[in-house]
């Protein structure tokens, strides 16, 4: 059996949890993260379910990068703005939020971000249909699939503070 492999897979921002879950789902069957790049993943062959995988969209921080090392956690590698992790399951539970107000911080900044590249599109394509070309369609088409990601981002926050009022 071979022990490495790549898998090329695209996701949106918005969908992170589902990501995390393939990768955990992957590791569970004795695929682990091992690498990522754009739309690429290299994985290594391990014991099944030895990893727990989790990721997160984070700046780079030294003092972040030392805690999560003084939990026991891996730094897997980093594509744009997320950051990937792996644990040993041996270590218990790896969460990166400890709260739901975490997850609510979390989810906001990937909504700014969504929120800005989005309305910078439109407008590059709102200037861009005067153009000869007409090229602004693409920047409005995505500038469109932005502010749909961002309506999920803010459903899913709206999801957990709605939770936090149940849990005060």
């Amino acid at each position: 059996m071979k022990n490495k492999k790549t898998v090329y897979k695209w996701w949106w921002a918005w969908d992170f949890e589902e990501e995390e879950q393939w990768l955990n789902n992957m590791a569970m069957e004795g695929w682990v993260l091992d690498g990522v790049g754009f739309c690429t993943y290299h994985f290594v062959w391990c014991e099944p379910g030895t990893y727990t995988i989790r990721l997160e969209m984070r700046g780079y921080d030294n003092e972040y990068m030392e805690f999560m090392k003084e939990m026991n956690t891996e730094y897997v590698g980093r594509m744009a703005q997320w950051i990937f992790f792996r644990r040993k399951s041996e270590y218990g539970d790896f969460d990166m939020f400890s709260d739901i107000d975490s997850r609510i911080a979390h989810l906001d900044k990937i909504g700014k971000l969504l929120l800005y590249i989005g309305i910078l599109n439109m407008v590059f394509g709102f200037v861009g249909m005067f153009e000869p070309v007409h090229v602004g369609f693409l920047n409005l088409l995505c500038g469109c699939l932005l502010m749909y990601g961002l309506g999920q981002i803010h459903g899913k926050a709206k999801e957990l503070k709605i939770e936090r009022l149940f849990h005060e």
